[in-house]
């Protein structure tokens, strides 16, 4: 059924495509003009609807630059946020709003790398603001790969492995046919690529493919656990301690199956599952379904995903009487000093 709404989508698909060409030619033709800013600035991208691991990519990124001493902060549009327009997220030195405010993947970001953050749709005028508000150097921009608004000195377009597998098939198409925001001809302005294999094999790209990776420099990254923390006072947990375990699996992101994927190689139970949409705004109707859902499966804990973690906290006292851990992850990069090195270089 879902594969024949697409198909009857296809007419705008071509509507869809004429405009992002359009766009890019603008662009690409100085028709549009690209703003700098008083910064260096990193995007961080993709071609596809979510799921490539952009933010433990920006949190990987972010922390690799103060380890370097440059004085860094990230920039979101904070999807899916319950504000508007510019708002500065943290300082560095402590975070300034709520979840629901600035988003999921901004307040995530704040907790781990401890770096000034902020989130505005417009990206010029969010940055010239964040600028003022923090001595900052260098910029990090999630999810910009699209926004050519604002010049970039180092262009990183990321891909989930599985979807670079995949060629050929009938997600590899424009929206709203396929998963794609752009064709892969765009892959043109990155200067470097991630592809993300998450908790899998690694394998090549697929021959249909090559031609629009050209020589672009590949990384390859993956996922490693670190861990399951309780959500209420985040005491560490190994992941040993989980094995065998029944649990409820209560995941809200794009890709879930990469997170039941690793819960599973760690033989942990994931029989039950409750799924949510990606970004989801969790409220005391969720909380109460999670709750029904705990003691109907007889579960001994529930277990989410960091993301779900930092909107699910505020209703601590509402989940006191259940044990609700969290699994932490962490991006590393193969080939990290070649890696490193690039990315200095492009901003030094």
């Amino acid at each position: 059924m879902f594969s024949i709404v697409k198909i009857l989508l296809s007419p705008l698909a071509v509507i869809y495509a004429f405009i992002i060409n359009m766009r890019n030619y603008l662009f690409d033709n100085n028709y549009f003009s690209i703003k700098r800013v008083n910064a260096k600035v990193i995007s961080i991208g993709n071609l596809t609807v979510g799921g490539s691991g952009k933010t433990p990519a920006v949190i990987y990124i972010a922390n690799t630059l103060k380890t370097y001493g440059r004085k860094v902060g990230v920039l979101s549009r904070g999807y899916r946020r319950k504000s508007s327009g510019y708002l500065l997220v943290s300082d560095g030195t402590g975070i300034k709003t709520s979840v629901d405010k600035c988003g999921d993947e901004i307040f995530l970001t704040a907790e781990e790398c401890a770096v000034a953050c902020a989130v505005a749709e417009k990206r010029v005028a969010g940055t010239k603001k964040f600028l003022n508000d923090v001595d900052l150097d260098t910029i990090v921009l999630d999810d910009a790969f699209q926004h050519r608004w604002i010049h970039r000195d180092l262009n990183i377009l990321m891909f989930d492995q599985r979807f670079v597998k995949i060629a050929g098939r009938l997600e590899q198409k424009l929206l709203p046919l396929g998963y794609m925001r752009e064709p892969f001809s765009s892959i043109e302005r990155a200067d470097l690529i991630i592809i993300n294999r998450k908790f899998s094999e690694k394998t090549g790209i697929p021959v249909k493919l090559k031609k629009y990776f050209g020589a672009k420099p590949v990384y390859y990254a993956y996922y490693k656990t670190n861990g399951f923390y309780d959500l209420k006072d985040h005491k560490f947990y190994a992941v040993e301690e989980f094995i065998g375990q029944k649990s409820l699996v209560i995941c809200g992101v794009a890709q879930p199956h990469s997170f039941i994927k690793i819960l599973q190689q760690n033989r942990i139970d994931t029989k039950n599952k409750l799924f949510f949409p990606d970004h989801k705004n969790y409220s005391t109707k969720e909380v109460q379904l999670i709750r029904k859902r705990f003691y109907d499966t007889n579960s001994y804990s529930v277990i989410a995903t960091q993301k779900d973690a930092v909107k699910l906290t505020k209703f601590a006292r509402e989940l006191d009487d259940i044990d609700i851990f969290y699994l932490k992850i962490e991006l590393e990069i193969e080939d990290k000093d070649d890696f490193n090195n690039l990315l200095i270089s492009k901003i030094s």
